[in-house]
């Protein structure tokens, strides 16, 4: 991608750290991972050092993301250019999907084909969708031409999504992406000053003002579907 040369790797260990902590807090101790939409691997490449026996699976389906796994297949883990969800291939204790929802053309489709493909799941959803990016309509434009995203979320439309496809949600929490995620623009570092003022206020409310929020989710299928 021109826009986005580094498939934003630069991010890949923070984002090993959320997932990383959301599964010791649940107790939740995999032996098999698979990344679907993995773009450059490096999460799964992160993971290797926390996990050394498991079995780390990565799926994408677009080309130029192949140039990143040499590297991380060196440390065991195995790569697929193709789609997990029309593939065989489950029994996975957990599944990542991180950076995915809001690029596809039908989220729903995706997540109700790919809901029996593990017992558990790792959402990490960007909430570019709040009061401040519709006014100002340029970072929502900004995101859709840079990195692709062609669907918007708040954290409640997010989690209504995930219920409507037959997750049941265990866990969901913000990251603090804007203030903690190491591949910041200078703008969202001179906003941090004021959102963390909202976000001390109220945290729900000051994502949906001023955005800058992505939301990490732990799920599980919902019985009896």
């Amino acid at each position: 991608m021109r826009e986005n040369p580094t498939w934003d790797s630069e991010d890949s260990p923070w984002k090993a750290q959320l997932i990383l902590r959301i599964l010791q807090a649940n107790s939740i101790l995999p032996r098999s991972i698979v990344d679907v939409g993995c773009g450059a691997g490096a999460v799964l490449g992160e993971l290797r050092r926390s996990y050394p026996d498991a079995k780390l699976h990565g799926y994408d389906i677009a080309p130029a993301a192949q140039q990143f796994w040499a590297s991380h297949e060196s440390k065991g883990v195995q790569f697929h250019l193709s789609d997990f969800v029309a593939s065989d291939d489950s029994g996975y204790d957990v599944a990542l999907v991180l950076d995915v929802l809001e690029h596809l053309e039908n989220p729903f489709e995706f997540l109700s084909r790919l809901r029996n493909r593990a017992a558990w799941f790792v959402f990490h959803i960007p909430l570019d969708l709040s009061a401040l990016s519709v006014m100002r309509e340029a970072p929502l434009l900004g995101v859709r031409a840079k990195v692709g995203h062609i669907h918007f979320f708040t954290k409640g439309i997010a989690l209504a999504l995930l219920g409507e496809c037959g997750y049941e949600v265990i866990e969901a929490s913000y990251t603090g992406a804007s203030l903690n995620a190491p591949n910041r623009a200078f703008k969202t570092r001179l906003a941090g000053f004021l959102r963390r003022f909202a976000y001390a206020v109220n945290r729900d409310f000051g994502a949906r003002l001023l955005g800058g929020e992505t939301l990490l989710v732990l799920a599980r299928p919902r019985s009896k579907m």
